[in-house]
């Protein structure tokens, strides 16, 4: 069998199929697309079909391949952490843009986003936190895979970081309400890490409430959150007494991330 007719044998969405080829094939996805008349080796067709009923089963493919690129960087994804997604590069971009020499990532899960922004700005020093001990070691593997120093630390949010202050907080909290249809489509990712209680907010509540204590004067706050909860989180931040807040959408012009700084 060749590499073209396995690709339409699979019932997949077309890209879908090339990265689990090429994952069974242990072959670049850029050499699928090259040589579709290639025969398979022995073995291949099998190995890609599991891969096949495993995504049909509802499994993501960043789970069954055990990577997902984040920011231009491979990163090891497992179940224990949330699957990076491209939207949140956002809150990469808006962090890149300010001037800092030290952040934290609150719920870091896979490390992307600490990871991402150690890549980018290795003098900074950067922290890291997630109550979850099978995310950080996820996330540890990662920065140890890129050659990355950050300092990780298991606790929910800020706790872990009494009496230390930084520049700027970023966060990728859960923001799914609780009962959302769309969560059925996410059964394969830990539940913990989508739901953020009766209205998707309770993380980003937590986190603004306890920000100000750990940002130095003029430090700021980003959090992304879901469509349509902007106004939501910047009362939330309003409240919690940050100032200049502001929204940011993403490349489908959605705001996905509310931020504010102190004075």
């Amino acid at each position: 069998m060749t590499v073209a007719e396995a690709l339409r044998s699979s019932g997949l969405d077309p890209r879908e199929a090339r990265l689990l080829l090429a994952g069974a094939a242990a072959v670049s996805q850029t050499t699928i697309v090259a040589y579709p008349e290639r025969a398979l080796a022995p073995g291949v067709f099998d190995s890609y079909q599991k891969l096949i009923a495993r995504r049909k089963a509802g499994e993501p493919v960043a789970y069954i391949l055990g990577r997902q690129e984040f920011y231009g960087l491979e990163l090891n994804v497992g179940p224990g952490a949330l699957i990076p997604r491209p939207e949140s590069e956002l809150i990469v971009d808006l962090a890149l843009q300010l001037s800092f020499s030290s952040v934290v990532d609150l719920g870091t899960g896979s490390g992307a986003i600490a990871i991402a922004i150690k890549h980018q700005r290795p003098d900074a020093r950067v922290v890291a936190t997630d109550f979850s001990a099978a995310a950080l070691a996820v996330a540890r593997r990662n920065a140890e895979k890129h050659g990355l120093q950050i300092d990780f630390r298991l606790g929910s949010w800020l706790e872990p970081l009494a009496g230390e202050r930084f520049n700027l907080i970023v966060a990728n909290p859960p923001y799914v309400a609780a009962g959302d249809h769309h969560l059925m489509q996410l059964g394969f990712e830990p539940r913990e890490a989508l739901v953020g209680g009766a209205d998707g907010l309770d993380g980003i509540r937590e986190i603004a409430a306890a920000a100000p204590a750990h940002l130095l004067p003029g430090g700021w706050l980003l959090v992304e959150h879901g469509m349509g909860q902007e106004p939501a989180v910047r009362e939330v931040l309003d409240r919690a007494g940050l100032e200049d807040i502001a929204d940011w959408p993403d490349l489908a012009r959605i705001p996905r991330v509310t931020g504010g700084k102190v004075k």
